[in-house]
């Protein structure tokens, strides 16, 4: 080689790396797009089915999905007929750039262009334009970059998140539930061709609207992966067959108002897991649509079930349709504070079981009655009498509940009802009086549950929650002795059920609101708790609106579609007393007047002289000595509502330990007056 030619080699290599050098620093200096994919917030049902999504910037759908949650053969199929060299190059097919060059002069126009799946990564992530030289030049720029920053399945993971499939749908994700209304892991050969075809053009070839166009596109791709031997012409040609769907699917609604409130809590998250059960949230959403169906266009209904064993909702329905304007769908009523009318009655009488001042067998007066300026009535203004306290609460009475409300103290039933995680909402900054007990308060929904769902959980706290990705919320303390909890049950399941429903032992109750502004009903067996509202959301009353007959039957409906058959409520614990009225201890045999039980002003009512009130008292396993002063003997002895003693006429008594925790140990004389104290035993 003489030196001339040895000179222009050394120029050659000279200016080949000079060019390098310059291309290198050209793409070094990229100004890339941002590479975080804004996708949509996902809320999941605890199966990861997808309750609801919410969309993002300019109202597009975009569910995040990535290449190991998508059909291998989609991919192979979208990489053989979009870019055969994607693994092979570093962003740009030089091959392919070169015929759509000459493509483009030959024909005076652009032909084809020539794109790698980075370079469409490229335009899509700056929604820049296809057709020019321009915009051409700045993809192949940020093509390069991408290949320099990306491995080659992240770039795809771009690809399967951005690519436009018709409307407002963007992502694979997101069509594939559009238009086959599954996830893109299993896909049909017909099904992933479309969804390469439908890129290309997604207006002019939108399913919904334009079908042969896109069935003609689709079988086109197939064709020419038959042809390339990435697809067996039968396979192919079974695909051409399979119909192209020309509807949309609507994303899915389930749960919505409950989906609002954990975007709420959590606006920065992406997905929500929920412990909400996806087909049973599906079959409460449709049985409140029934519900109020041809019962005028204003009503409206929801309800929660639970789970009372975890705590877990397993479906929360805050309306029948979210998007009713007329019935003010948006409104979550699981949440708004309304009259609970009689729903509290069961909690009244579990704390005067507890309390002592009755047993399920224990007649009370239901007579017309003026408690000071308050003098209710009952709801059918007729009266009973001398009645059983079981009878009085599963005919929901309204004398008898204000009565033991007056004995036990409206603050003591508040401070229980908060105990059972309720927070009952008073008019004004006024005390609490009786009418509570008649629903002179409010209460939510979801609020109700937690008290019957209390019941269900032998007397302690169920904290309900629907968060699937936090640790449970601890286990609550008791409301209700086990034995006052049981009691209540067994009355409730003995009360009849509504008109053409099977009687099958739910323990139920149910609740209208003065003026018939609100019907309510809840129930609970030996796992499940349900509770119904049935009203207006904007607060006016429903002529003729009565929880017997308005939510009671949706209740029961509900209990049918949750399952077969009722889980059996448990035996009565130890201790429960079980006796006819005669059998009782003297003392409950009749309940006595407001005040009368606990009464202690007389200069002859028992008195308890040990164990002092509020005391620790450690027993160390030994029994529980009771000291009396002054009564009439026989004496009772009760420690949360349970008979320890009956007909005791010694003042020292020796119990067996009732167990340690809080204990309301109570002392009632023949005459009926009580002395009480509350111990904590060790």
């Amino acid at each position: 080689m003489n030196r001339f030619a040895l000179f222009a080699v050394v120029a050659l290599l000279w200016g080949a790396a000079g060019a390098r050098d310059a291309l290198d620093a050209w793409v070094a200096a990229t100004d890339l797009p941002p590479l975080v994919t804004e996708t949509s917030t996902e809320v999941l049902a605890r199966d990861g089915t997808l309750l609801r999504a919410y969309t993002v910037t300019e109202g597009r759908w975009r569910l995040a999905t990535s290449v190991d949650a998508v059909d291998p053969a989609y991919v192979r199929m979208l990489v053989a007929y979009e870019d055969k060299r994607f693994f092979r190059h570093a962003g740009v097919d030089l091959p392919a750039l070169a015929r759509a060059a000459a493509q483009a002069a030959w024909n005076g126009q652009i032909v084809s262009g020539g794109s790698t799946l980075t370079m469409q990564v490229a335009r899509l992530l700056e929604d820049g334009p296809t057709g020019r030289w321009p915009g051409k030049l700045r993809q192949i720029r940020v093509a390069l970059a991408l290949e320099r920053r990306l491995d080659k399945q992240a770039i795809l993971n771009l690809y399967l998140n951005h690519a436009p499939f018709g409307g407002n749908l963007e992502g694979v994700r997101a069509a594939t539930r559009a238009w086959f209304g599954k996830v893109p892991r299993r896909l049909t050969a017909a099904q992933a061709a479309l969804l390469v075809a439908l890129p290309q053009s997604p207006e002019t070839r939108r399913p919904d609207r334009f079908p042969n166009a896109a069935r003609a596109a689709r079988d086109r791709v197939l064709a020419r992966l038959a042809k390339n031997g990435v697809l067996d012409r039968a396979s192919a040609l079974a695909a051409r067959r399979e119909p192209v769907p020309n509807v949309r699917r609507p994303f899915p609604a389930l749960a919505p108002h409950l989906a609002d409130r954990a975007l709420a809590d959590r606006p920065l998250s992406a997905r929500h897991h929920l412990t909400i059960d996806a087909r049973l949230q599906a079959r409460m959403q449709d049985l409140a649509r029934r519900a109020v169906r041809n019962r005028g266009d204003r009503l409206s209904a929801a309800l929660v079930v639970a789970d009372h064993r975890t705590g877990e909702i397993l479906a929360s329905v805050g309306s029948p349709d979210f998007t009713d304007q007329g019935r003010q769908g948006f409104v979550d009523m699981t949440q708004a504070s309304r009259s609970p009318g009689s729903t509290l009655k069961p909690l009244i009488y579990g704390l005067a079981f507890d309390q002592g001042l009755g047993h399920p067998d224990t007649l009370i007066a239901d007579r017309p009655t003026a408690f000071g300026n308050y003098a209710p009535t009952n709801f059918d203004g007729a009266y009973r009498g001398d009645i059983r306290m079981r009878e009085a609460l599963q005919l929901s009475l309204n004398i008898p509940a204000v009565a033991l409300t007056e004995a036990l103290g409206p603050a003591r039933l508040m401070a229980h009802m908060r105990r059972a995680g309720m927070q009952p909402d008073l008019p004004g900054q006024a005390p609490p009086g009786l009418a509570i007990a008649l629903g002179g308060l409010g209460v939510t929904l979801e609020d109700l549950a937690r008290l019957y769902a209390t019941f269900g959980n032998a007397g302690r706290k169920v904290p309900l929650h629907w968060r699937a990705d936090t640790e449970p919320p601890e286990p609550g303390p008791e409301v209700l002795s086990e034995v006052a909890a049981w009691q209540v049950a067994d009355i409730l399941r003995g009360t009849p059920p509504p008109i053409a429903s099977a009687r099958s032992g739910l323990a139920f109750k149910t609740g209208t609101s003065y003026g018939h502004h609100d019907a309510w009903a809840a129930g609970f067996d030996g796992r499940h708790v349900i509770a119904v509202w049935i009203g207006r959301a904007d607060g006016t009353s429903v002529p003729g609106a009565f929880g017997g007959d308005l939510a009671a039957p949706v209740l029961f409906e509900a209990f049918a579609r949750l399952k077969p058959q009722l889980d059996p409520l448990p035996p009565p614990p130890p201790g429960t007393l079980r006796v006819t009225n005669a059998e009782l201890p003297p003392p409950l045999h009749r309940f006595r007047a407001p005040g009368a039980a606990l009464a202690a002003t007389a200069p002859d009512a028992p008195q308890l002289i040990y164990p002092p009130d509020g005391v620790k008292l450690e027993l160390g396993g030994l029994g529980l000595v009771v000291k009396l002063r002054a009564g009439v003997p026989p004496f009772t002895v009760l420690a949360n509502g349970t008979a320890l003693a009956t007909g005791q006429r010694a003042r020292e008594i020796t119990l067996p330990a009732p167990g340690t925790g809080f204990v309301a140990l109570s002392v009632i004389d023949a005459k009926g007056r009580a002395a009480r104290a509350d111990l904590d035993l060790r």
